[in-house]
């Protein structure tokens, strides 16, 4: 992925988060039980705020301080992705949205160390743990909804 222009960076990036809240949106539309759709409907909210702050950004506005490190769990890094169906479980949702924000929190990762200078490089860092931040929401609701003691 190469760019020519930090325009051309925060072009990519609104559109990514412009795909992540259509894709939460769905999950949502289609998910049971409730609290899964309540927890998909914050996530697409926020994806919409991430949009907004890279178009505020774009405009001049600052940016956010970066706040705490976000834990990762890990519970769903090795699990496999099944493809989006008609009858997708809670714990295949869970798992599609988790790897998706961890794909996510890699990218802005690598938009961060591409980044022309500290103050986007401070953004993509923000947007890091805002999506690592969201990978540890779905985790810890795969580990109460999905994981079971025996």
């Amino acid at each position: 992925m190469a760019f020519s222009s930090l325009d051309e960076i925060l072009a990519f990036a609104i559109v990514r988060e412009e795909e992540a809240a259509a894709l939460y949106a769905g999950l949502a539309g289609k998910a049971r039980p409730d609290p899964l759709r309540i927890l998909l409907r914050e996530l697409e909210a926020e994806e919409r705020q991430h949009k907004l702050l890279l178009e505020k950004y774009r405009a001049g506005a600052p940016v956010p301080p970066a706040g705490a490190p976000v834990p990762d769990l890990g519970l769903t890094d090795a699990l496999t992705e099944a493809s989006l169906g008609p009858d997708d479980s809670g714990q295949d949702v869970l798992i599609i949205a988790a790897r998706k924000e961890a794909r996510a929190a890699d990218l802005y990762g690598r938009l961060a160390s591409a980044a022309p200078d500290s103050e986007a490089r401070s953004l993509f860092e923000f947007l890091v743990r805002q999506e690592l931040r969201h990978k540890f929401r779905l985790e810890n609701e795969y580990e109460a909804h999905v994981l079971t003691e025996d």
